[in-house]
């Protein structure tokens, strides 16, 4: 049985590969460094499917040095440090350090993380970490100071049109087929620029039709992927939509629909952490004020995920969005940041009023910086009415309370704190 299109066709050199022109095409930065034979440890950041494990595996075999790869799914501290150690016996006089590549970095805790350490700044490997996940939240700020990082982009049309046609006209099993391309619109979209998906997807319908001469067009790409209940990717256009029916079933206050959304999500192989950060955003923007609680629920949930691991973190996501789903409804937060950053972008950087304004040089308080403040805890309830923003708006209202009964609390205290205030 063959290898799969997608390892088949694995580009083993700069040359064969496909996208990511602005730091691996000619004269960039990063195809600088690796064509010297230096090059630091690096995260390289992007979607899935856009050449990451790819990328690592061509700079180790340019570079000739040993490689050694894990998994941040199934590799612990002890595996961390057997691997530092082989690095440290395979090191040789004068040459590159050996690479330690880890798919997937931004699920490696802090311990295993903090383990990479001394070894990266002793230079005992060079690290190359891949992740679908922002760095700056995901790796630990000691490790990421040690890295440079690299944005990888989702594969342009142009890039998508390479990699058909040299799948169709160079891979050793599809050249013997008689394919005809008539459309690409269904297959590119449906790639969502990741060649992986991309390569799946024709390898499926060519396994699909195995007779006579293949007819690529969107009809038959939208009924074949239809067909697959394997379908669902993780960078895929279908990824977007199960998404985004998920939190439209939460905003919409439906549990049911709620949850048969991330059952499809969790049965597809979506990263846990991906939903617990929906999860939170969903419970500032749709429920906020309504429910405060959602908020610490939702940080809970992704916290426990992170301690717990799979698959018992499905238990915890189902709770949260449950709880989500059935709690009450405000979007006045939303509201109000969005109005206040058009006000902001449309009055521009208006003064701070001077008695608000921060004075910590005797210069600051020759200047009138903060006169005339009054401090609210000396106040009889812990208030006093001033004025709180620039004289050229003070009468704007961005926060507009919502029906929500604890709304409406708030709404009722803030009147009744300020009914005096004068214009």
């Amino acid at each position: 049985m063959s290898a799969p299109l997608a390892e088949r066709l694995r580009p083993k050199s700069l040359d064969e590969y496909v996208g990511q022109k602005h730091i691996v095409g000619k004269n960039a930065v990063l195809r600088r460094m690796i064509d010297s034979g230096h090059i630091p440890s690096i995260i390289l950041w992007g979607p899935p499917g856009v050449g990451k494990t790819t990328l690592a595996y061509i700079i180790s075999n340019t570079m000739k040095v040993p490689f050694y790869q894990l998994s941040a799914v199934n590799s612990g501290v002890k595996d961390v440090r057997e691997v530092i150690e082989k690095a440290k016996n395979n090191r040789f006089f004068q040459t590159a350090n050996p690479i330690l590549f880890i798919d997937e970095i931004h699920r490696f805790s802090k311990s295993q993380q903090d383990s990479l350490l001394q070894a990266v700044e002793t230079g005992i490997i060079t690290l190359i970490g891949a992740t679908t996940e922002n760095p700056s939240f995901e790796v630990i700020r000691p490790l990421l100071s040690r890295c440079q990082v690299y944005v990888l982009k989702s594969l342009e049309k142009n890039d998508l049109e390479e990699l058909l046609n040299h799948a169709i006209l160079d891979d050793v099993e599809l050249k013997k087929r008689d394919i005809v391309v008539e459309e690409t619109d269904a297959l590119y979209r449906f790639s969502g620029g990741d060649a992986r998906k991309l390569l799946n997807t024709i390898e499926l319908i060519s396994n699909a039709e195995k007779d006579g001469k293949l007819v690529i067009t969107d009809k038959l790409v939208t009924e074949r992927l239809q067909e697959n209940p394997a379908a669902y990717d993780k960078g895929g256009e279908m990824h977007y939509d199960i998404v985004s029916a998920f939190i439209k079933s939460i905003r919409g206050s439906d549990p049911d629909g709620a949850i048969y959304w991330l059952a499809r999500m969790v049965a597809g192989g979506e990263d846990p952490a991906f939903i617990a950060r929906r999860l939170v955003i969903s419970a500032a923007e749709d429920i906020g004020l309504a429910n405060p609680n959602a908020l610490l629920l939702a940080n809970a949930c992704f916290d426990t995920l992170q301690k717990i691991g799979w698959p018992e973190g499905r238990i915890v996501l189902a709770e949260t969005t449950i709880y989500l789903a059935t709690s009450p409804k405000s979007n006045s937060a939303y509201m109000a940041i969005e109005k206040a950053l058009e006000e902001t972008n449309s009055s521009g950087n208006l003064p701070v009023p001077l008695h608000l304004r921060n004075a910590p040089t005797s210069l600051m308080k020759d200047l009138n910086y903060g006169k005339d403040y009054k401090y609210a805890h000396s106040y009889e309830n812990n208030f006093v009415i001033q004025e709180f923003l620039p004289k050229e708006i003070k009468n704007k209202r961005f926060w507009d309370p919502q029906n929500s009964p604890s709304e409406k609390k708030m709404s009722e205290r803030m009147d009744k704190l300020w009914n005096e205030k004068k214009d």
